[in-house]
């Protein structure tokens, strides 16, 4: 088998394309919850402590010079909007597969009844119980 026809076989299975699905839609919600919290979430936040915006605290470590440039700063208020993001899709990932494993769930059936023999058995020991 040549290489190319393991690489297709590879990439045709049903796995790799739910991935890649998978992939694809995971970035498109990661785009939305970025948009949630720096566009609703951030700004309300913001306003609670004081009007500034959020995303703009850091700690300088070495202003920039004249031209406005060269800057070295830690930036903790982008580090806290990320880890609000995560928090998100973490919530909303817990959620789907909350709402999934109850959805796929089975519901206990009644025990399947003994099989032929087992119910033989099961009279002949009470038979011998009962001193018949």
């Amino acid at each position: 088998m040549s290489m190319i026809s393991e690489f297709k076989a590879f990439a045709m299975r049903g796995n790799v394309i739910d991935l890649a699905v998978g992939v694809v839609i995971g970035a498109a919600f990661g785009k939305i919850v970025s948009s949630l919290v720096d566009g609703v979430i951030m700004p309300p936040l913001g306003k609670l402590i004081g009007g500034v915006d959020f995303s703009a605290f850091k700690w300088v470590l070495t202003p920039a010079g004249v031209d406005g440039k060269g800057e070295v700063a830690i930036l903790y208020g982008a580090f806290i909007n990320t880890m609000i993001q995560f928090l998100i899709v973490a919530l909303a990932i817990f959620i789907v597969v909350k709402a999934i494993n109850k959805i796929s769930r089975k519901q206990e059936d009644a025990p399947a009844a003994p099989a032929a023999d087992v119910v033989l058995l099961t009279e002949i020991r009470d038979l011998l119980k009962q001193g018949k």
